[in-house]
């Protein structure tokens, strides 16, 4: 994202405070369901009424949050600028060397990920035995893909197998060993670990871990406020049936 995405930004800020704002009218007077308890009908009555307005700072704080988490610093900058909006010290700490420790997991080049997280983190990798494997099996992927057989039956040996002293890696062990059997890979049942999804969890997880040991937020506010607002529309959803709001949709949400 570049310095001219800013603009994008700022239109969509609209969006985002009808996403942490109040519901329609027409929702947020609906009656309560039969069997809903008389202290269940008034929080629900109380939070699906609720008309506060989210200001405009606590939108560009929401969004700052989202551009800083993956690592969009020019934009973030930008955006500083713009909205005159103080700099928050502590989360452009490392941003240039998590932006490429991100990059490399994701382009293909999971080994000089691991070497970079290593010297960034230390003890990331070793206290975090899935994430590790995670980053290892996308490089005996790569080698898969290329047919390199060789060198995929030895990385594997050398640097998976290992890892099948626990139950759960031995599964997983299974299924990439699948791989060798296929001319095509892409072919296999366990094609989605060959998939850029995949290897984008992945490294979404790098960034999360990365973030934590940071004491930083593993998660934009972003994400969170997402979370929330799902569980919060289900739960009302469960409790009054056709009478409340139906359960939350991101894309029909974006859509509307």
């Amino acid at each position: 994202m570049t310095g001219s995405g800013v603009s994008l930004l700022f239109r969509g800020s609209a969006s985002l405070s009808r996403l942490v704002g109040h519901g329609n009218s027409s929702t947020a007077r609906a009656p309560m369901a039969e069997g809903t308890t008389d202290p269940d009908r008034n929080w629900l009555r109380v939070a699906m009424e609720s008309t506060n307005p989210i200001s405009d700072s606590d939108v560009h704080s929401i969004i700052l949050s989202y551009l800083m988490h993956n690592c969009f610093k020019e934009t973030a900058e930008t955006f500083l600028s713009c909205t005159g909006m103080s700099q928050p010290v502590d989360y452009f700490v490392d941003m240039d060397k998590r932006k490429k420790i991100i990059h490399y997991a994701v382009e293909g080049n999971a080994l000089k990920a691991i070497e970079l997280t290593e010297q960034l983190v230390p003890n990331l990798l070793e206290d975090n035995k899935d994430l590790h494997f995670d980053l290892l099996s996308l490089h005996f992927i790569d080698l898969v893909r290329s047919k390199n057989s060789n060198e995929a039956l030895e990385f594997a040996q050398t640097k998976l197998v290992p890892f099948g002293n626990t139950a759960k890696y031995v599964e997983k062990l299974k299924e990439f060993v699948t791989l060798f059997a296929y001319e095509e890979p892409e072919k296999s049942p366990i094609f989605h670990l060959l998939s850029p999804e995949y290897r984008e969890n992945v490294a979404d997880s790098l960034n999360r871990a990365i973030l934590g040991c940071a004491n930083l937020p593993s998660y934009s506010s972003m994400e969170r406020l997402i979370q929330q607002v799902t569980v919060v529309r289900h739960f009302l959803h469960q409790e009054l049936g056709k009478d409340g709001p139906p359960p939350f949709s991101l894309k029909a949400f974006l859509n509307n």
